[in-house]
């Protein structure tokens, strides 16, 4: 017998196959341009109501920056790769920067307002696990957008020492 694939509300659903003590199936959508490809959107209604759990994988190269949030806290993860987080604080003009994933894993939080963003480096690609307290709205996005390159003190680069 198969599992039971997701139909209709995802909360629904998932309630449903909890009382019915059953098996569930919720397909991902898979989203892909040249910068790599991402799952969007899992859990919501399910483990995380007002929030959303996505898996990006950045090709070689890649540097998504700089995007903020008036009201959106973000948790980031490298599980797959290396890459390079940075945060702007645009009120003093403060600059973070954190190389992470399996070598050095660990969560980076980045709370509301700040721009962030993240480059891959090396020559594999990067996966980047992370949960959003909102989830995407299309009619209504909590985000603002700015170029890679308009923060002129941050370098995504890769600094050889």
């Amino acid at each position: 017998m198969s599992i039971e694939v997701f139909a209709g509300d995802p909360a629904a659903a998932v309630r449903a196959a909890l009382d019915g003590q059953k098996p569930l199936f919720l397909p991902a959508k898979v989203h892909v341009d040249d910068r790599g490809w991402s799952i969007m959107n899992q859990f919501r209604g399910v483990l995380a109501p007002e929030g959303q759990v996505n898996f990006s994988l950045q090709n070689p190269g890649v540097i998504k920056a700089w995007h903020r949030h008036k009201l959106q806290t973000d948790f980031w993860l490298c599980v797959l790769g290396s890459m390079k987080v940075g945060v702007h604080r645009e009120s003093d003009g403060r600059s973070w920067a954190q190389v992470f994933g399996p070598m050095n894993p660990g969560v980076v939080v980045i709370p509301p307002t700040l721009w962030h963003g993240v480059a891959t480096l090396g020559s594999e690609p990067a996966g980047l696990v992370y949960y959003v307290t909102r989830a995407y709205d299309p009619a209504a996005p909590d985000e603002e957008r700015r170029a890679f390159d308009s923060v002129p003190e941050f370098f995504w680069a890769v600094e050889n020492r």
